[in-house]
């Protein structure tokens, strides 16, 4: 029979709890809250480390306001932040067979029903999104890697067709994505332009990028240069604008809402995106989608040295409110880590 340990109504565990949408250092508290128990196909890991992702602080700020319709008007119906997964296994559902008490893991709850987040001492997560963690790896290096590296090889490799012969621009080259992308990208032999800050430039070339566009001097979509690829993290230029710098047979791959502020922040330029996709230009959306196959070929890049989770700065879980401004601020190079201590180091 497979191992299976089910929690009682007492059990709580520690987490970082959203009461509302504001400010990070406003809006999320330290709390006790109910310890889950593992569906007859899910996991519950002891957490180690997560990372801060894009759909934390969007959820934090409640940006843009329309998404609030569906997470909550008032407050985030789901409270606890948090989708990336590296810890150890603490119980397993009924149906678990290939994964055991003890074993380190890493993985997400992106696009499942698992609850709460990953901000916390304990997470669930369906057992064909989690795989073992590879021995090169920490659990910092493992819990940052997932919903930006996995988005990135699904871009370049799958959606982007990057190899020998392509060109490809990352635009927010130097953020989580970014990171991911320039060096998968070269790992398949792709040319690679990448769009930063004057300050990222010896940055981004230490990770493989071949041309540099400063975007404090030059404006990519004014120039001679045409790519096959065009992976924009940001989404500060008009879609139309895009689609006039790639190749005949080029692909627009929007992935960002934007920082504009309002009711409904930078959703019409995707929207417009996806109108152009069907007529003028090739446009294809990328997301998330950590199963098995992905993880496993992330695990085999990361594994193998070709490419390497970039760590800006890593925060203790009580400092959740921080990593989350620290990433607001839109200037971290590569992955924001959140580690998980004992209970009682948390509080």
């Amino acid at each position: 029979m497979p191992e299976s340990t089910k929690t009682t109504s007492s059990a709580t565990m520690a987490a970082i709890v959203q009461h509302r949408y504001g400010a990070p250092e406003q809006v999320l508290t330290r709390a006790q809250i109910a310890r889950p128990a593992p569906g007859a196909d899910e996991v519950l890991v002891r957490m180690r480390a997560t990372s801060v992702n894009t759909p934390d602080w969007l959820a934090v700020q409640g940006t843009p306001r329309i998404l609030r319709l569906q997470a909550g008007l008032r407050r985030p119906a789901a409270p606890v932040r948090g989708s990336d997964i590296a810890g150890i296994v603490a119980a397993v559902g009924t149906n678990v067979t290939d994964l055991r008490i003890g074993d380190e893991v890493f993985g997400s709850q992106w696009g499942t029903r698992s609850r709460p987040g990953t901000f916390a001492e304990y997470a669930l997560a369906p057992a064909d999104h989690l795989i073992p963690k590879p021995a090169e790896l920490s659990f910092e290096e493992a819990g940052a890697s997932v919903m930006s590296g996995i988005t990135a090889l699904r871009a370049v490799r799958d959606v982007g067709r990057a190899g020998p012969g392509r060109r490809i621009l990352i635009n927010g080259a130097s953020g989580g994505v970014g990171t991911f992308a320039i060096q998968i990208a070269k790992s398949l032999g792709a040319h690679v332009t990448a769009v930063c800050s004057t300050r990222n430039i010896e940055f981004v070339q230490s990770l493989g990028a071949d041309e540099v566009v400063d975007y404090t001097r030059d404006d990519y979509t004014r120039g001679a240069q045409r790519y096959d690829v065009i992976l924009d993290n940001v989404m500060n230029h008009p879609p139309a604008a895009n689609a006039a710098v790639l190749t005949p047979s080029g692909t627009f791959i929007p992935n960002s809402i934007g920082d504009a502020g309002g009711f409904l922040g930078g959703l019409p330029r995707i929207a417009r995106a996806q109108l152009m996709g069907r007529g003028s230009a090739d446009v294809r959306s990328v997301t998330c989608v950590p199963d098995r196959p992905n993880l496993r070929d992330l695990a085999a890049l990361l594994a193998s040295g070709d490419i390497a989770v970039i760590i800006e700065r890593t925060y203790p879980l009580n400092e959740a409110a921080a990593a989350i401004a620290h990433m607001l601020g839109h200037r971290a190079r590569g992955q924001i880590a959140v580690t998980i201590p004992s209970a009682d180091e948390i509080f």
